[in-house]
């Protein structure tokens, strides 16, 4: 291949040598045409899809959308466990319509902006989670008949706890903080919904118990988030999970 390109490079040397200027500028012409219709096979001079400066400029939602899942996911967590008395439940209904719900919601339609599948699918799903938690208590609630309300809220919970399931499998391209977060509320989901159905009240609580867990470690992520972000280096830690 090298001879044959040296003895073209030759030719093409010849036959310049005897044209004339305006000849010589054409051939010129044509050899910059050539070399611009050809393709490249360097990848790194391919031209790089511009950058969304929108996207870039939008803050990063997820301390936010996990603050709204702890709090609102602890406090509802104390009364499941028995740690509060029920009677008081009705306090968990503002928060699962306004900052567990809304808030978190915002958070999944941001992270959608921004472009990050995971964040998106897990906060809108949660914050749509807690928002059917405040309509089914406020107004559905009293249609489903008491003898089968136990199966119908347990199946609610378990569907939720396999979508957190495979959440959690995702998650190990994300943080262990983050995985910490999904192994404990699918954990938390299952023995909820497994106590709704089975009519087990410790089991229930057990669930309560882990809610809490789960609340406690939504917090700190949510706190390395915000932390990491205003000091401008990792403070908190959070551990970043082995990537493909």
């Amino acid at each position: 291949m090298g001879f044959l390109t040296e003895m073209s490079k030759r030719g093409h040397d010849r036959i310049s040598g005897v044209l004339p200027p305006v000849a010589k500028r054409r051939l010129t012409l044509a050899d910059d045409g050539v070399q611009a219709a050809r393709p490249t096979s360097d990848p790194s001079r391919a031209a790089s899809p511009p950058t969304d400066a929108a996207a870039v400029a939008i803050a990063d939602p997820a301390p936010l959308g996990l603050a709204g899942f702890a709090l609102t996911t602890f406090v509802l967590s104390m009364f499941n466990s028995g740690l509060v008395d029920k009677k008081g439940l009705p306090v968990v209904l503002g928060l699962a319509l306004a900052y567990g719900g809304g808030a978190q919601l915002l958070a999944g339609m941001w992270e959608f902006r921004k472009g990050n599948t995971f964040g998106a699918t897990a906060f809108s799903s949660y914050g749509a989670f807690w928002i059917s938690y405040w309509a089914y208590v406020t107004f559905f609630a009293k249609d489903v008949p008491a003898a089968n309300a136990g199966s119908a809220v347990g199946l609610f919970l378990i569907a939720w706890g396999v979508f957190t399931a495979y959440m959690w499998i995702a998650s190990f391209r994300t943080t262990a903080a983050v995985n910490l977060v999904f192994l404990l509320l699918a954990i938390t989901f299952l023995l909820l919904g497994i106590g709704e159905a089975a009519g087990s009240s410790g089991v229930g609580k057990l669930g309560g118990w882990f809610g809490l867990a789960t609340a406690v470690a939504a917090w700190y992520a949510s706190f390395a988030g915000v932390t990491n972000f205003t000091f401008g280096r990792e403070i908190v830690p959070v551990r970043q999970l082995r990537r493909a």
